[in-house]
């Protein structure tokens, strides 16, 4: 009875797979959300974005995205490329940014290339570097 428990508990776990799939999740929605408090809670306190962009900047990024559009969304266009390396991991994705007023259509949109590094920290994934090229 006891190991049919503790096996029932076992495959109940997320995969490390799972959670980090779940924590890009929750950035996305942060970001949907135009929560900048989410948006840092996912970020690594040495997170290094383009041009040696540190945590804090790119919090302040995403709060002038906010300001500037009362509507962010944000899509993954196609299947991600991820990569697991124990307590690490690598996920490349194409994404499609947009912002506006609330309208029907957006105001502006973009897409974009993104190279994301992520490590798993006190049992939880957190952001430690993110690349970006513009798409045409």
């Amino acid at each position: 009875m006891v190991a049919t428990l503790l096996m029932l508990l076992a495959c109940s776990r997320e995969s490390p797979e799972q959670a980090l799939r779940a924590r890009m999740a929750a950035l996305q929605a942060a970001i949907e959300a135009r929560d900048p408090g989410d948006v840092r809670r996912v970020l690594a306190e040495d997170f290094v974005g383009p041009g040696g962009m540190d945590r804090e900047r790119a919090v302040r990024l995403a709060q002038v995205t906010f300001l500037r559009h009362r509507e962010v969304g944000v899509a993954i266009a196609g299947p991600l490329q991820l990569r697991m390396q124990g307590e690490h991991a690598t996920v490349g994705f194409d994404v499609a940014l947009t912002g506006g007023s609330g309208r029907l259509l957006p105001d502006a949109a973009r897409l974009y290339s993104v190279r994301t590094g992520w490590r798993l920290d006190a049992g939880e994934w957190v952001l430690t570097s993110a690349a970006w090229d513009a798409r045409l």
